[in-house]
């Protein structure tokens, strides 16, 4: 593989790999906000009318941007039936042939995201709550974790090319 696709899968692999592990720790944000939100209602009869947009915002940015890097790990849930028997280098040469549907399926969400964020930010657009939170910050991650999934999906074609032609990126 030519010396510039194998910069790439470490940069954009590393990029992944650090955004991920930052984002592992939004789940105990979301926990706190919701348990803040359960002790106030509970304890204190005070109902706090954010925390469950916030916690659906933080769930999305928690799965989006941790997209990539779970597909660096190899955790997300695939269909092995007939691929689980093949050998390695025929698993790499199926799995270069599906990556183009998946970056054409990536390219489609990303150019929607990008339009969706373009419109958010062109007219402040907000929410239909109570709370009626701006929608352009959690519009920007989420587009964000799509090109990242997409730059790891660039990244796995890269790998797997040159594992079907018998060689390995790491």
């Amino acid at each position: 593989m030519p010396r510039a696709a194998r910069a790439y899968v470490r940069y954009v692999e590393a990029v992944n790999r650090a955004v991920g592990r930052v984002v592992m720790l939004l789940i105990f944000v979301m926990i706190g906000i919701l348990l803040y939100a359960s002790i106030s209602r509970t304890v204190f009869d005070v109902p706090i009318s954010w925390v469950m947009e916030m916690g659906q915002f933080l769930l999305a940015a928690y799965y989006l941007l941790g997209g990539g890097y779970s597909m660096q790990i190899n955790s997300h849930v695939r269909m092995d039936l007939l691929y689980g028997r093949l050998s390695p280098r025929k698993m790499a040469f199926t799995d270069t042939i599906t990556s183009f549907c998946l970056i054409f399926y990536l390219v489609v969400l990303l150019m929607g995201g990008v339009s969706s964020t373009r419109y958010a930010i062109t007219y402040n657009q907000v929410n239909y709550t109570a709370w009626a939170p701006l929608l352009w910050p959690i519009k920007t991650i989420m587009t964000v974790g799509i090109a990242l999934m997409l730059l790891q999906a660039v990244a796995f074609f890269f790998k797997d090319l040159a594992r079907a032609r018998g060689e390995e990126i790491e």
